[in-house]
């Protein structure tokens, strides 16, 4: 049996544009996938970029069809080992790919209604619009020999008569559970698990995943899994901040009332006056000509 990891950016990737197409308005399920992200309708008429598509629909179509033989072999009873698929085997020439084939997805803010005001000092682009849970996007193929919008986000209904929307969709129960999953996992670190407060610091980090997991930009990264795991460690960090700054404020009212600290702060406190009683003492050694 093949070794697993327990979570990976290719499935990671897969539920991403899932749940992020529950957002769109589509024409043809066909039309879901894309091969490259652009910035700039222009671009889609860049040889460079073009090329680039083909490279990657051809990858998509190899790793595809690869895959489909893998576990032809594998679910095959009298299987051998000679005649286990390689991926060599299902190579692609990227050249062999039509441009007509190919699909583009346009970073764009084009759809996505201005809402002046929402912020007070806009920065960016979409500062001046409406809020939306991931960056809006729009993908288009080659229909009748003629480059065609085919998908919206954030969009219900047709592209003519419909509607922008940004609830009717939802996160994948796959993704979902790829959240509690990392949250889970996390927190079975060696520098997390001993607090007894482990179960608030997950449950802050999947809120904080359910509010931001969409937000990841595939244009700039394809490690999903290394950005929702700084967003878990900055969730964990702040949880432990947060009750430290409360455990000093408990500390400080049972001192004042004469009451036993917890036992974290008589450890501390232990330590600081050791720490003044050596340096007092190597003090002495020194007035006295000893070598420290």
């Amino acid at each position: 049996m093949r070794k697993q990891n327990y979570l990976n950016n290719k499935d990671m990737l897969k539920e991403i544009h899932k749940s992020k197409l529950s957002f769109c308005s589509v024409i043809d399920d066909d039309y879901t996938r894309f091969d490259v992200i652009v910035e700039d309708i222009e671009h889609v008429k860049n040889k460079e970029i073009i090329q680039l598509a083909k490279e990657n629909r051809a990858a998509q179509l190899s790793n595809q069809a690869y895959e489909d033989a893998y576990w032809t072999w594998h679910g095959d009873t009298s299987r051998k080992t000679s005649q286990k698929p390689k991926q060599i085997n299902y190579k692609i020439d990227p050249d062999t790919i039509d441009e007509q084939d190919l699909i583009f997805r346009l970073m764009t803010f084009e759809h996505v209604p201005l809402e002046p005001g929402r912020k007070s000092k806009p920065k960016t682009t979409a500062d001046h619009h409406a809020k939306c849970n991931f960056p809006p996007f729009k993908h288009f193929a080659y229909k009748d020999g003629e480059l065609t919008e085919v998908v919206r986000s954030h969009w219900e209904g047709g592209f003519d008569n419909g509607k922008f929307n940004v609830g009717h969709g939802a996160v994948s129960n796959n993704l979902a559970k790829m959240f509690i999953k990392l949250c889970e996992r996390y927190s079975m670190r060696s520098n997390w698990r001993g607090y007894t407060y482990v179960d608030e610091m997950r449950s802050h980090a999947l809120l904080q995943l359910s509010q931001i997991g969409l937000q990841f930009n595939e244009l700039k990264s394809q490690n999903p899994f290394a950005y929702y795991t700084a967003a878990v460690t900055n969730s964990f960090t702040r949880v432990l901040n947060l009750e430290k700054r409360n455990q000093n404020i408990r500390d400080d009212l049972l001192q004042e009332a004469g009451q036993m600290p917890s036992f974290t702060r008589q450890i501390e406190h232990e330590m600081a006056e050791r720490a003044k009683w050596d340096e007092a003492a190597d003090k002495e050694r020194k007035e006295h000509g000893f070598n420290v």
